[in-house]
């Protein structure tokens, strides 16, 4: 599986995916933390929807102090198409926020707001020159699977309010990653070394952690055009933008 997640095909993804989903229904304990590891592979398949999925039940489980992870007889990820425009409390609002998923749902959030203004742009400068069923075609096809399938939001011809709503989402990701973490968004936005580092123990907020939770996702941050560019775009806002 290693070998597979180093080799930047499809068919090298998807082979490490499935072997981590069959991995984690045989240990849903997942003493190996490959939970971490399989959202930024489904992102890179595209499979956005599945993704949010995935990291909200295992957040949910991760506050579930009375789940039996050895009872092959209960719930095991049977949340399907959770709303990924939601508030991002359950990632947020915790004494303790998990790194990863929120990596995951930022470049969830992210995704969503570039195809937003995408189609912004669309309905503002050829909506009042094509007919609608062809501006229905282009939309479909300009943006991902989870705003393709999203009716409502297609047929908005003003996107200001959910593009203004997922900006703040993100900003409150973007915070709370910082605080978790000091080190993660200046290497996400300049990995060097970081992406070969080979720590041999982690814990939070070290830069150890920073590097292994980096090496999960940054392929999938790397693969979605703009995507660091927010990041870059935050960071100078916040005034964070240091060298590490």
């Amino acid at each position: 599986m290693h070998l597979q997640m180093k080799i930047n095909t499809r068919a090298a993804v998807q082979a490490a995916l499935n072997n981590i989903m069959d991995m984690l229904r045989l240990c849903r304990g997942d003493n190996m933390g490959l939970r971490d590891i399989a959202p930024g592979l489904m992102l890179r398949l595209a499979r956005d929807q599945a993704c949010y999925d995935f990291v909200k039940w295992w957040e949910w489980r991760y506050n579930q102090s009375d789940y039996d992870s050895g009872d092959m007889n209960a719930p095991y990820l049977d949340i399907k198409d959770a709303d990924v425009f939601e508030a991002p409390d359950l990632f947020t609002n915790t004494r303790f926020p998990n790194l990863s998923p929120l990596l995951d749902v930022t470049l969830l959030k992210i995704r969503l707001l570039i195809d937003l203004k995408a189609l912004q742009r669309v309905n503002l400068e050829a909506g009042p020159h094509v007919p609608q069923e062809i501006l229905d075609t282009i939309n479909a096809h300009a943006v991902s699977s989870v705003i393709a399938g999203n009716r409502e939001i297609l047929e908005r011809k003003d996107l200001a309010p959910q593009i203004s709503e997922l900006e703040k989402q993100i900003r409150k990701l973007y915070d709370t990653v910082q605080n978790a973490n000091k080190y993660i968004w200046m290497a996400m936005v300049k990995p060097g070394n970081h992406l070969t580092a080979r720590p041999a123990y982690t814990s939070a907020g070290t830069i150890r952690e920073m590097q292994l939770k980096l090496q999960y996702i940054y392929n999938a941050w790397s693969e979605t055009p703009g995507a660091i560019g927010v990041i870059e775009e935050l960071q100078k806002s916040s005034g964070a933008a240091q060298e590490t």
